[in-house]
């Protein structure tokens, strides 16, 4: 057999689109790591080979947890360096299978198309290379404008080219979902200005909300077209969600980090969190300073996160959606998943139980892992249960608001964390990739009831 031949059949058998976008991601991340362990990435010319995994991981899985500060630790070199991971990162997911394969000068196949189906759309893929066209050029077209807008009010507090970059950086953040920021104390400083807030939590909601969504909302203003049921439940939970999640805080939070502010700035800083907590992880005041119930409602808001085809992670708002449609049509008498007048797939419904069950048998092993590990033998301290529990789901829905544990854990304790962001990234795609490939079982086995109640 001659070697091209040899390779063809490599690539074939052993290169599925699981094991191209885990390659990928993982080589980016060890990229990542030694780039950032260059003298010049650093200003001390030093950072450890464990924080500089962290650090790649958390960019290029744009979740936004910090061991070290982002401005002052690293130069401007490694500030573009982590720049570039976000966007990678960030574009990784919904693009890097398809131009690995065209690269290699070979056709997508039929198992790449599904794969980008379940990835980006609810529908079938045609032309397959369009649609990572469309991509790109959303994500630039997004990206310019967010930065043309904070620029419009950064440069009058820095000097110009300092604006320009601060500009460039956190749109590509927010839209990527990722969270990082040169400025040590996030964007507290803006928590007033509407204009920083509405920017970066616009920027972060269309980063979050998916590509078909926003090539729906463009087909819909040109051409009038029908929202797909897809589009209306992203738009509808992602709606529900923001306004619910600043509801809370606002309640939760009024006579604790809002005392002091005016309503209006209590309602935007609010509004933010609730934004933010949703896979982007900015922050406009100190989480770690917020009360047992408000880190519970971030918690909850950070377990479902952004929506398919998106830039953020969590369990998605279209699965959330689906499980309430559920428990609601059963108490309403009937079998099936209703939604907007439309039954969904019984195969969808299945699915998107598995992969809800699967994330949270995932959390619950990892924190009782790392319960195990930071905490075996040492007696109960309040509130540290739900400290480690933040961290981890802000790692696992790829969040990066921190209750101020990150920045104290040891060497194993930032590599469960980096683990967590990894598999929160990557590990329901392609679980959602796997299932969606495997075949129905032809055997049926006979029936018998249990109780459930």
């Amino acid at each position: 057999m001659s070697p091209p031949r040899r390779l063809k059949l490599f690539f074939h058998y052993f290169l599925s689109p699981e094991r191209i976008l885990l390659g990928s991601f993982a080589f980016m991340i060890i990229l990542g790591t030694l780039t950032l362990k260059m003298p010049f990435a650093t200003r001390g010319g030093h950072i450890s080979t464990v924080d500089a995994l962290f650090t790649a991981t958390s960019a290029v899985c744009v979740t936004g947890l910090v061991v070290v500060d982002t401005g002052s630790f690293f130069t401007l070199g490694g500030q573009l360096v982590i720049l570039g991971l976000i966007q990678a990162g960030g574009l990784g997911i919904m693009t890097f299978s398809v131009l690995f394969w065209r690269l290699l000068g070979r056709e997508v196949s039929l198992r790449e198309k599904m794969a980008l189906e379940e990835s980006l759309t609810a529908r079938p893929v045609r032309d397959v290379l369009g649609i990572v066209k469309g991509v790109l050029l959303y994500t630039g077209v997004f990206e310019a404008i967010g930065a043309i807008l904070l620029l419009t009010r950064w440069v009058g507090s820095f000097p110009l080219p300092k604006a320009f970059y601060l500009s460039v950086f956190h749109a590509i953040s927010a839209f990527c979902n990722a969270g990082f920021s040169p400025f040590r104390d996030s964007l507290a400083s803006f928590r007033g200005q509407w204009w920083v807030n509405l920017t970066v939590g616009g920027l972060i909601v269309s980063g979050g909300i998916g590509f078909m969504v926003l090539a729906e909302l463009k087909e819909r203003l040109s051409e009038r077209r029908r929202l797909s049921l897809h589009t209306k439940v992203v738009l509808t939970t992602t709606a529900i969600l923001i306004a619910a999640g600043a509801l809370l805080i606002w309640i939760t939070e009024r006579g604790n980090v809002l005392r002091g502010m005016s309503l209006g700035e209590q309602v935007l800083v609010s509004l933010f969190h609730s934004i933010s907590a949703r896979t982007a992880g900015f922050s406009t005041v100190d989480v770690g300073q917020m009360g047992d119930a408000a880190l519970f409602v971030l918690v909850l808001l950070m377990f479902v996160g952004a929506s398919p085809g998106s830039c953020g992670g969590g369990i998605k708002t279209t699965n959330l959606a689906i499980l309430f449609s559920l428990g609601y049509n059963r108490l309403m008498g009937r079998t099936e998943a209703v939604i907007f007048r439309r039954t969904v797939p019984r195969e969808t419904v299945a699915r998107s139980m598995a992969l809800l069950i699967g994330s949270f048998l995932f959390l619950t092993f990892m924190l009782l892992f790392f319960l195990m590990s930071e905490e075996s033998g040492v007696p109960h301290k309040e509130g540290l249960f739900l400290e480690i529990l933040f961290e981890l789901t802000s790692a696992f829905g790829t969040v990066g608001l921190s209750a101020g544990m990150t920045s104290r854990l040891d060497a194993l304790g930032k590599v469960l964390v980096a683990v967590t962001m990894f598999v929160g990234r990557l590990g329901l795609l392609t679980m959602a990739f796997a299932l969606a490939k495997r075949k129905e079982a032809k055997i049926l086995y006979a029936e018998e009831d249990i109780m459930v109640g």
